[in-house]
């Protein structure tokens, strides 16, 4: 199942309710922060194609440095996606494999946009929130507003992802809202991962 949303829509809080209920998680983000922290197989590439500046004095990828950049520069963030998207693809395909649990949670930003993964998935679920919603979530992050919406803007449309799904989750609420919202679907999963 791949569960996609906006920036700042609750993707991470849904996933990790799904791994609470005993569903095997898959996240993207996460391998992504994997590659690029410290000793992470993609930081040569990246040192060597953007520069030391790239780099933060923690030994990982200055995550700061490198948004700023591939937001002002579209062909920077071609160059960084084509580094690090084969190694995140190859690395959850890997973890797929491997997963255990009565189905799996393929948690994916970029689902909708990318064909390659939602040929991976057998449903779509979106975890949905208003743009304003986003943006006062993300500014909790340190983020400014504007950046905030420059992000969204690069994502697909809201209306693009729930065109795409199978399910979703209305995350305007708290977080029990949440909670019960992926408690259904969890149940309704394993009716579907049953023989």
């Amino acid at each position: 199942m791949g569960l996609t949303g906006g920036i700042g829509s609750g993707k991470s809080a849904a996933a990790a309710e799904f791994a609470r209920l005993g569903a095997a998680v898959v996240d993207t983000d996460e391998i992504a922060h994997e590659l690029t922290g410290k000793n992470g197989p993609a930081l040569s590439e990246i040192r060597k194609t953007f520069g030391e500046k790239a780099i933060g004095s923690n030994g990982a990828m200055d995550r700061e440095v490198m948004r700023d950049r591939v937001f002002a520069d579209p062909g920077a963030r071609r160059t960084l996606e084509g580094i690090l998207h084969p190694l995140i693809r190859e690395e959850s395909a890997r973890r797929i494999a491997a997963a255990a649990g009565p189905y799996i949670v393929h948690v994916v930003p970029l689902l909708v946009e990318s064909g390659d993964y939602l040929r991976r998935v057998d449903r779509v679920l979106v975890v949905d929130a208003p743009e304003e919603v986003q943006v006062a979530r993300v500014r909790t992050r340190g983020l400014a507003d504007e950046q905030v919406r420059s992000i969204i803007r690069s994502q697909a449309a809201r209306t693009e992802r729930l065109k795409a799904a199978h399910d979703v989750i209305d995350n305007t609420g708290s977080l029990e809202d949440l909670r019960k919202q992926v408690a259904a679907l969890h149940q309704k999963y394993l009716q579907f991962a049953s023989p």
